[in-house]
């Protein structure tokens, strides 16, 4: 056992998340039952806290989860092979009576093995075969998130329907409905190769990208970053890259993710809020995340098809790379922002294109697009669209129309940090006007 400092539930939760995906793709490669699998961890973490607390964190969690739930799982199969015969003997059935045959008991280690000895990950890791399996095509997308946010990142249910701002009975259904989907079709627990690996990367991909954004500029929670997703996110972006190394778009993410993950410390400030990139405190970004994601996007450029992670990293590495906001090469990343409207065009690709012109060429013309955007009717609603017309505004000195616009966007955005720090903005341009008025 490890030390024996005080286990808060905070700790505990955070070592179960740890934990979570290692020892449930290990359960289900060897019992073929995600639910039986979800079913015998949490008893296992129940067992955790009970003792834990009383006698000290293992020397491995991992392995003392893995084997408390296997061995629940194995309770669960025997009493399932036993309920038939007991079940009759119930019903009052005759000792002469002929009894259909039931399997034995000791059939039940046959059960547990796994059918194929070689069938585990050829990275020696059951995350993998575990995320593919949650990233199926046959799953709804929203289905794959929140299945992988709760099979291979450990979140609750809870946490997962206050991400995403939605009931938490909406989550647990969609987790019902993809579990079972998963038995009907028989999903399989393992990676996949040749073209098929190729046609599920892509999933993967986006399902890890949004794990990131969620934990990046966190749509619920009242916390304007959550840290644990964005390392989740890191870690199975690892991952994949290691299964598909010769896929550009794989680095591109992986890029990605290091390259805005090396400024989650500046982020915040010391009460939380928000800090916007052009005032955060550059000498805290990660400088190791910095370069092995710069070395990344060089390497994935031109070493495949252009994609959306490629360019969204080459961008990223081009602010890392800047000393200072003003010093950032802002017409580079205007022509990176038309190339991705070209691969993957849409009404936030837009919006970040205008925030880039109106630092390369005048917030004037950053919010022409702006205004296009607005009268496409395709970001109504959206909190981003008037915090970015709101910041031009006040680049533009027009003050009055900017707090409107900012009040708009705290009002519509989901997150209290955020609606704080917009709320924010437009009181100072308020107490600014009263300041100068005669």
């Amino acid at each position: 056992m490890a030390g024996q400092e005080r286990l808060t539930p905070e700790a505990f939760g955070e070592v179960l998340r740890e934990h979570t995906g290692a020892v449930l793709g290990a359960l289900v490669r060897r019992f073929g039952d995600l639910d039986l699998a979800e079913d015998s961890l949490q008893e296992a973490a129940a067992t955790a806290w009970q003792r834990w607390p009383q006698d000290g964190m293992p020397d491995s969690p991992g392995g003392w989860l893995l084997t408390v739930a296997r061995n629940r799982a194995l309770d669960t199969l025997r009493r399932e092979v036993r309920r038939p015969r007991l079940e009759r003997r119930a019903a009052g059935l005759l000792p002469g009576d002929p009894e259909p045959a039931t399997p034995d008991v000791a059939d039940v280690a046959a059960v547990a093995e796994p059918a194929d000895p070689e069938s585990t990950s050829p990275l020696g890791d059951d995350v993998l075969p575990l995320l593919l399996m949650c990233c199926h095509p046959a799953l709804p997308p929203d289905a794959q998130v929140a299945l992988t946010l709760r099979s291979v990142a450990g979140l609750t249910t809870g946490e997962i329907a206050r991400a995403y701002l939605v009931p938490e009975p909406t989550i647990a259904q969609r987790l019902v409905r993809a579990k079972r989907k998963i038995a009907a079709t028989r999903i399989p627990f393992r990676v996949p190769e040749g073209e098929e690996l190729r046609e599920r990367v892509g999933t993967v991909l986006q399902v890890v990208y949004l794990v990131f954004n969620e934990g990046y500029a966190s749509s619920g929670d009242g916390r304007p970053v959550r840290p644990e997703l964005c390392a989740e996110a890191e870690r199975l972006a690892r991952l994949v890259r290691r299964l598909v190394p010769a896929d550009a778009e794989a680095g591109g993410l992986l890029g990605l993710v290091l390259l805005h993950g090396s400024r989650l410390a500046a982020r915040t400030d010391a009460t939380g809020a928000l800090v916007p990139l052009e005032r955060q405190d550059r000498s805290l970004w990660d400088t190791g995340r910095i370069r092995e994601g710069i070395r990344l996007v060089e390497h994935v450029l031109g070493s495949g098809p252009l994609g959306p992670y490629q360019l969204q990293a080459a961008i990223a590495a081009l602010h890392a790379e800047a000393a200072t906001a003003e010093a950032t090469d802002w017409p580079q990343i205007v022509a990176l922002y038309r190339l991705l409207e070209d691969v993957a065009p849409g009404p936030m690709v837009r919006l970040n294109l205008a925030v880039a012109v109106a630092m390369a060429d005048g917030p004037g013309n950053g919010l022409a697009l702006v205004e296009e955007l607005a009268a496409s009717g395709d970001l109504t609603g959206n909190h981003r669209l008037d915090a970015v017309r709101g910041h031009l505004l006040e680049r533009l000195g027009r003050d009055e129309e900017a707090v409107r616009a900012y009040r708009a966007a705290g009002a519509a955005t989901g997150n209290p940090a955020e609606a704080a720090y917009l709320d924010g903005r437009a009181c100072d341009l308020e107490a600014r006007a009263r300041a100068t008025r005669p």
